[in-house]
């Protein structure tokens, strides 16, 4: 089995003043959606099915909160899986949210697999998700996961009295009988929309060659699914006031007027690494791969909370990612005069080492100021390609050293702009140059190049004497 998805390009100019966009589709590719009660192995089942480790995986229930959408393969057929939480009956609110998104998976379907674990044997709550997925009208495979002999294969028969055929036995941890499960279920799939099937191995970015990714970041309950749901038009990340909801990387490309955008929700960031165990752990990892995969980074922070050192500590680590950065202060509306000044001086002061980017106020759950973070991605977007004449700049830096020459007669003798992404400078001097002029050059690059919301990055090479 191969496994393929969208990937990262631009993002146009022209959306700014754009409120919102709305979720791109899947290209015609049939969705399968895998559901069950909690614990049946419905991600490992995933995780087989497009051949790496894609949905986290604990040996105890919930792990799985929201839904998580990947494009795999079968004998030359693509199509979308979806990772569902456990479908529970009842619970607590969370519980019920959890189900929520089952459900709006099993809608969008064309094909399910229901996952029972023939271990535990038939309950309660698998016989009620059989009603409900009776009453889709959707075909539906019944997975009997955790069949690891030939001895568990009698015990997957009692599955046969839920209403949907013969159970397909299978182990998704060892992979025993999963081929036969998905050649079964290729055959349930509609037809693809063109004769001409998507290949196998097609790159992520041949898949969306237009979309820039951006991650959104921030420490538990700041804010980040209620603003990556506003930002997508759609409830697809589980949103709690529980800290931690949110346990692995979800994305939705999203198309705007100025192009397409691949949304990254991630995991809030504890305090200290080694605080993560389990799920939580492999939680932050994900989130850590998002933000060094991504073009640019939305840091959210919770603004009636004010900016706190673990912000700090992730503001650094996104700019030591060199991504442009824009943060976010959520939650705007809840501060009077005063509060808004105070953490405004808040980020004057802890987050002063990106002072190159903007910090918007905004209200995720009210849709306040969100329409301007759009302008504000497309500024980054562009300033972090951006290439400007060797020409233009060896005079902005002669205009600039003649304003406030450097300490013990030191001098740029020429530069260059080596690369992009970001926009990267190499300055040949005579001496070395204390790093205070360094960023003086820096400022004056940015302000007259109009770099904004972008890093840069200097290089000081001392030409040979």
């Amino acid at each position: 089995m191969s496994r393929s998805g969208p990937g990262d390009g631009g993002l146009g100019a022209a959306a700014a003043g754009c409120s919102g966009g709305h979720a791109v589709g899947g290209g015609g590719l049939a969705v399968v959606a895998v559901v069950g009660r909690p614990n049946v192995g419905k991600s490992t089942l995933v995780n087989r099915m497009v051949g790496r480790r894609e949905a986290i995986v604990e040996e105890r229930p919930g792990v799985t909160r929201d839904r998580k959408v990947l494009v795999t393969e079968w004998a030359g057929r693509s199509f979308k899986v979806v990772d569902t939480g456990g479908w529970q009956a009842g619970g607590a609110e969370l519980d019920r949210l959890v189900s929520a998104q089952a459900r709006r998976a099993v809608e969008e379907a064309d094909a399910i697999l229901f996952v029972v674990d023939v271990t535990v044997g038939l309950t309660g709550e698998d016989r009620e998700v059989a009603r409900l997925l009776l009453r889709s009208g959707r075909p539906v495979l019944v997975v009997a996961n955790k069949v690891d002999n030939e001895v568990r294969e009698l015990d997957a028969w009692e599955l046969g009295r839920l209403g949907f055929g013969p159970p397909w036995p299978v182990s998704a941890l060892h992979g025993r009988g999963t081929g036969d499960l998905l050649d079964a279920l290729v055959a349930l799939l509609p037809a693809p929309a063109s004769t001409m099937e998507r290949p196998a191995a097609m790159s992520p970015q041949a898949m969306s060659p237009e979309a820039m990714s951006v991650v959104i970041a921030g420490r538990p309950n700041v804010g980040k699914s209620t603003l990556f749901n506003r930002l997508i038009g759609d409830d697809r990340a589980v949103v709690h006031d529980l800290p931690g909801t949110t346990r692995d990387t979800i994305d939705t490309v999203v198309e705007t007027p100025g192009g397409l955008v691949r949304f990254i929700d991630t995991a809030g960031m504890r305090r200290r690494a080694k605080q993560a165990q389990g799920a939580e752990y492999y939680s932050m990892v994900r989130a850590l791969q998002a933000i060094d995969r991504a073009s640019l980074a939305l840091l959210v922070v919770d603004a009636s909370e004010g900016v706190t050192r673990q912000d700090q500590r992730l503001a650094e680590r996104l700019d030591a990612a060199g991504n442009p950065v824009v943060v976010v202060l959520n939650k705007w509306d809840l501060l009077d005069a005063e509060g808004r000044a105070k953490v405004r001086a808040q980020v004057d002061e802890l987050l002063g080492f990106l002072a190159y980017a903007p910090a918007l106020a905004v209200s995720a759950l009210t849709g306040l100021g969100v329409a301007k973070l759009y302008p504000a991605l497309a500024a980054a977007s562009e300033a972090y390609r951006r290439r400007v004449p060797t020409a233009a700049l060896n005079r902005l830096l002669a205009s600039a050293q003649a304003a406030q020459p450097a300490p013990r007669a030191a001098k740029v003798l020429y530069a260059t702009q080596g690369a992009t992404d970001p926009p990267t400078f190499t300055l040949f001097t005579n001496k070395e140059l204390p790093a205070s002029y360094l960023r003086y050059l820096e400022r004056c690059i940015r302000e007259h190049f109009g770099f904004g919301p972008t890093p840069l990055k200097l290089r000081a090479r001392r030409r040979a004497s």
